[in-house]
């Protein structure tokens, strides 16, 4: 298969254009990874803080 001079440089740029599209995505989905892990690691805190609350107003 042969590229005409004029039609390499616009596959080459689409391609930059996909790999670029790709690693946002793959930063967006990163991001919101790190969002739910934060959530999660907050939800656990928060348990642990009920649990010692409720401990701590038993013993009164």
């Amino acid at each position: 298969m042969t590229f005409h001079t004029s039609t390499a440089p616009h596959l080459f740029q689409e391609l930059v254009d996909e790999r670029i599209r790709g690693l946002q995505r793959e930063a967006a989905e990163h991001r919101l990874a790190s969002r739910v892990a934060n959530a999660n690691k907050a939800r656990k805190r928060a348990a642990r803080a009920t649990a010692a609350l409720q401990a701590a107003l038993s013993r009164l």
